[in-house]
């Protein structure tokens, strides 16, 4: 390709909106272009990235037995009825109705399509597995869509499901997706993750994510350094304190702590560490009849320690906790007698349900609010000042420091940003949608299943975010737009170095490497600037006065200076550096 006739659309700022790394060097790149909230233009330069990522991704699909297929975006809401997800799945699903007043859904994902597929065309256990997978638009009504592409509402997927004849069947068909995972973000050439994580509203019980390492993540990734243990945040388990409960030693007092509603306010105040803190969360649950009205509301006290923060998704897995919210001012007040910052176990209104953190199970001598206003009590204790707890569980988030679960060392913690994962369903969604086929016994079986994405357009942003600096992106060679980019200096003025560009372009061309020619006349300065932005990681830069010493440079994008090297030698130099 030369630089003349492709679309180069750089910019020398980002865009006021634009405020992570790489939602600012893609604007400026010329990579994508804003349509709308969270709806982007792939340009030509990003678009090629886009299908290198697809390329290697498909490759490692088929190379595992995956067949590709591609499913409507747009599907009838009888199939997300039949799952309840229609109704479950809230305003992030885009609901549309056509000329008829007939509800469809914009796809965010495809587990019901595919299940119809499957439950027509699969009879028989000598079927089985299948696994079916799309490259295929998405779209999801996200609150508040930011940084670019990595949280869009409008974005491209792999998605791919598989179908077995068993429990067994179906772990392994995951552990070859899961093994293919690790060569598709290997061949990326990125620094990454496979984590244990939470299926969310997926389903399932099996579950990894792959998460691209990075500062500006939002994930939090939990791992030894000790050990190959690594979950995010809201699979990580929190171990119960192997040392048993102090003996009680002061006795409980009430303190006045006027306008000091938080833990690190009363425990700056008292002058106590943090850790002898606890704090009160209460939460909800409703209970509604067919209609959904609610004929019933449990309230439920949470108690964690005060430099810990409650995890919502290991709290929603508690019995009777599946669909909690946080409770309202009026229910607080009717049972603990005041307004937040002052709540505690002791002197309630009315009966809660209480749950303890494991922590807090083993404290003594603990502080925490006394039901009225402006005051707390000091010095509380289990078994004493109020019977042992009877519903002990995991509640919080991990820390630094905290044992590992593998019990190999204690945990860390980085940030990272989810482009993969991959989920063991089991019969969740053949159950709801009677996905069934005849067993060697004859009888009806329901399908297991297994479901595995990668984000194809956020794999790129999540690339940018680890690989940039202030010039611009650093792409590895396996995704960038072009490989290699050839700069003759003033071509127009010397005929040796449009010969010899367009040479080594020849040569670069037929040897099958991605290069791009840039034949715009450009100053160097305004030139080399472009390329550093967009990323390309090979340049070689042919001027006269080289030539005439029988050199041409050659940088790489993360060399600080350029290299000279003979012009016979610099085709074998990017071949055998490309090879590598």
């Amino acid at each position: 390709m030369k630089a003349s006739q492709f679309l180069i659309s750089t910019l020398k700022e980002a865009p006021a909106d634009a405020e992570v790394a790489s939602h600012k060097l893609m604007m400026r790149a010329g990579m994508i272009k804003k349509l709308g909230a969270g709806i982007y233009t792939y340009m030509p330069m990003g678009l090629r990235v886009i299908r290198k990522v697809e390329a290697i991704v498909r490759e490692e699909m088929n190379r595992a037995g995956a067949v590709e297929c591609s499913m409507p975006v747009v599907q009838p809401a009888e199939l997300w009825q039949e799952t309840g997800r229609f109704e479950k799945m809230g305003p992030e699903l885009l609901r549309i109705k056509d000329r008829h007043e007939r509800d469809f859904v914009i796809q965010p994902t495809s587990e019901e399509v595919v299940t119809d597929i499957a439950r027509q065309e699969i009879k028989s256990y000598k079927q089985l597995p299948k696994n079916l997978y799309q490259i295929q638009t998405k779209f999801r009504d996200e609150r508040r869509p930011r940084f670019g592409l990595m949280r869009g509402r409008e974005f491209i997927m792999k998605d791919a499901y598989s179908f077995d004849r068993d429990q067994a069947s179906a772990k392994a068909s995951y552990q070859v997706m899961a093994g293919a995972y690790r060569k598709i973000f290997d061949r990326f050439g990125l620094r990454y993750r496979a984590v244990a994580a939470d299926s969310g509203a997926i389903g399932g019980d099996l579950s990894e994510e792959f998460q691209v390492i990075a500062s500006t993540g939002e994930d939090a990734i939990i791992y030894c350094p000790t050990s190959d243990y690594a979950a995010n945040i809201e699979k990580a388990e929190a171990l119960a304190p192997t040392a048993p409960r102090a003996a009680a030693h002061a006795a409980m007092k009430k303190v006045a702590t006027p306008g000091k509603s938080t833990c690190e306010d009363v425990a700056a105040l008292l002058n106590v560490p943090l850790t002898t803190t606890v704090k009160s969360l209460v939460l909800a649950t409703d209970v509604k009849d067919d209609k959904g009205n609610v004929t019933k509301t449990q309230v439920w006290l949470l108690l964690l320690r005060g430099d810990h923060d409650m995890n919502e998704v290991k709290v929603g897995k508690l019995q009777g906790l599946a669909d909690f919210r946080f409770a309202t001012l009026p229910e607080i007040e009717a049972h603990f007698g005041t307004k937040p910052g002052y709540l505690g176990p002791i002197g309630l209104k009315l009966p809660v349900n209480i749950v303890v953190d494991r922590d807090v199970a083993v404290m003594s001598d603990w502080i925490c609010g006394a039901n009225e206003e402006d005051f707390h009590i000091c010095g509380v204790n289990w078994g004493r000042d109020l019977p042992e707890p009877a519903l002990v569980a995991d509640l919080r988030n991990v820390v630094v420091g905290d044992a590992s679960p593998d019990d190999k060392g204690v945990l860390a913690i980085e940030r990272g940003i989810e482009v993969g994962h991959v989920f063991y369903l089991g019969t969740k969604y053949s159950k709801a949608m009677n996905a069934t086929f005849l067993g060697e016994n004859g009888k009806p079986q329901f399908m297991e299943m297994g479901c595995y994405g990668i984000g194809i357009t956020r794999l790129p942003a999540a690339a940018i975010e680890q690989n940039h600096d202030d010039k611009g992106i650093i792409w590895p060679d396996a995704l960038a737009p072009f490989t290699v980019v050839l700069c003759p200096i003033s071509p127009d003025r010397f005929a040796d170095v449009k010969a010899a560009a367009d040479t080594l372009y020849a040569d670069l061309i037929a040897a099958g490497v991605d290069v791009i020619l840039d034949d715009r006349n450009e100053r160097p300065g305004a030139m080399f600037a472009d390329w550093e932005l967009i990323g390309v990681p090979h340049r070689v830069t042919i001027g006269d006065r080289a030539l005439k010493e029988g050199v041409v440079e050659y940088q790489h994008r993360r060399d600080t200076e350029a290299t000279k090297i003979p012009v016979a030698e610099i085709a074998g130099l990017l071949l055998s550096r490309l090879k590598a």
